[in-house]
């Protein structure tokens, strides 16, 4: 497909009235082919009105025929082919085998989605017949389903051009929902997001949908984002990023005439407790398996494990040693833009100047596009003193704080922000110990995990990718696994309709209603 850089609104190409800007290669630089145009204010609100205007059609269509689209979109994707694949690992630096794992992923996100329309449980339909006869009041026919929030704005991830972009996620379960989307495209990855918005345009024409069900929106700043979640027809957001660019879209949404909600994923370190039985037996082994998750695609994976946590002793050394060594030969890797690999040296430089934290180990060195691997350690005490040694850095660093004790150890957790993930190593000896912990953990993270890291995130109905804030915005939420559509529904009760002005799904005469 020749690519245009043109908006996708109403179904139709449309070229943006507001500034151009191209994708930058991050391997050299340069600058690439089309320049896209950014949309107006106008052209923003334009395209919110397509989507008010299709949300009533939409969010009643038949639970086969959204199945269907989600099909549609997830076969459209595949019929891009390698051009859909040469295309991210340009506009990225990552290398085929990700890009084509990560395409694998939104289609398979896209068919569970469809799996679970399908099902229809998520509408959680509910019957509590009348009884006439009760006393002292009778008792009133009710009826419950989940309906569609509404419009949402999506937000396309620097970091997962497919997965998190365009029919990432956030969209797949929007649109399983019953909501149209509008996806603000990251500025990273333009051409991979047209190429994907295409292929959702053709399957929302092909299934007759109206064309308001979808649109794709290009900007190189903020204006576009800022103008979506202001707008009154959306009625909610999904967004994946920065902590700063998370909170300012919830400080929108919060001062709208109606406040809605904002699903960001935002900041986690993604803490692993070592124990001291685990580190005897085998902290070599889980040294080496720490760098190896610490350095997978750059660091750049929302669960990278960014903090260590362990007792002295010579369990700890062992692990040291190995992590340093494996680190030291870890290549430099080209980081998603120019940007993110700046912010991630000033978070190394930020790191390595503080008098209380020492380096541990650097991987090998790169290019003026690439970024080096980095491990530094501190102690519990100055951990503690310095809350600024939580803050983030995105990419592949790591601070191992070592503990006198358990004392220790526990106080450390319990100074933890919100996160995402908190994986245990631990042997059979130290489940007493471990055990004690979990009601604290399950306070502060998502997912919790043993003897592995969290950066492989499994789609999968019983997956919680979420986690009290800062590491997302609302911590009873999941982006990834089948949960996730419950964002972007909502209940509401029917109280003694009759049978033709009830939703169909109601209906006495629809005997699936009954199952």
């Amino acid at each position: 497909m020749t690519l245009s850089g043109d908006l996708l609104i109403g179904g139709a190409n449309e070229r943006g009235a507001a500034a151009a800007f191209s994708a930058t290669n991050p391997a050299d630089g340069n600058a690439m082919e089309p320049n896209f145009a950014g949309a107006t204010k106008e052209q923003v609100e334009r395209a919110a009105a397509l989507a008010w205007d299709a949300f009533p059609v939409y969010k009643e269509t038949s639970l086969e025929d959204r199945a269907r689209f989600l099909e549609a979109i997830a076969q459209g994707i595949l019929a891009i082919g390698d051009e859909l694949v040469l295309r991210a690992i340009d506009e990225t630096g990552l290398p085929r085998g990700r890009i084509e794992g990560e395409r694998a992923r939104t289609v398979g996100q896209l068919r569970l989605f469809a799996k679970e329309i399908r099902e229809g449980a998520f509408q959680e339909l509910r019957f509590d017949p009348a009884e006439a006869d009760r006393k002292p009041v009778a008792k009133p026919d009710l009826r419950l389903r989940n309906i569609a929030l509404g419009p949402v704005a999506v937000f396309g991830a620097s970091n997962f051009p497919l997965a998190f972009s365009v029919a990432g996620g956030d969209t797949a379960s929007a649109l399983a929902a019953g909501c149209p989307v509008i996806v603000k495209a990251h500025s990273a990855h333009p051409g991979t997001s047209a190429l994907v918005g295409r292929a959702v345009v053709d399957a929302v024409a092909a299934c007759g949908l109206p064309s308001g069900t979808f649109a794709l929106l290009f900007d190189a700043g903020f204006g576009v984002g800022q103008t979506l979640v202001a707008d009154h027809r959306i009625r909610a957001v999904g967004f994946t990023g920065s902590r700063r660019g998370g909170t300012a879209l919830m400080k929108i949404a919060s001062e709208r005439k109606q406040p809605i909600p904002v699903y960001a994923e935002m900041s986690s370190i993604n803490p692993v407790i070592l124990y001291p039985n685990a580190l005897l037996s085998r902290g070599a082994e889980i040294g080496r398996s720490f760098a190896a998750s610490l350095t997978l695609g750059a660091g750049q994976f929302c669960t990278n494990p960014g903090l260590i946590i362990a007792i002295e002793g010579a369990g700890l050394d062992a692990f040291v040693e190995s992590a340093a060594a494996a680190l030291a030969e870890a290549p430099a890797q080209t980081m998603l833009t120019g940007g993110i690999c700046e912010a991630y040296r000033k978070g190394v430089a930020r790191l390595g100047s503080s008098p209380s934290v020492s380096q541990v180990s650097a991987g090998k060195d790169g290019t003026a596009h690439q970024a080096s691997a980095a491990l530094f350690q501190t102690t519990a005490a100055a951990f503690l003193a310095n809350p600024e040694l939580q803050e983030e850095v995105f990419g592949a660093a790591g601070l191992i704080v070592r503990c006198r004790n358990h004392d220790d150890l526990r106080t450390v957790v319990e100074s933890l922000e919100g996160q995402l993930t908190i994986a245990l190593h631990l042997d059979a000896k130290d489940v007493d110990a471990a055990s004690k912990m979990i009601p604290q953990l399950e306070i502060l993270a998502g997912r919790l995990l043993v003897n592995g890291f969290g950066t492989g995130v499994e789609v999968s109905p019983a997956m919680v990718h979420g986690g009290p804030y800062p590491a997302t915005s609302d911590g009873r939420s999941t982006s990834v696994g089948t949960l996730a559509i419950y964002r972007f529904l909502r209940p509401v009760s029917y109280q003694d309709f009759p049978e033709d002005l009830l939703p169909a799904p109601l209906k006495n005469s629809n005997s699936a209603a009954r199952v």
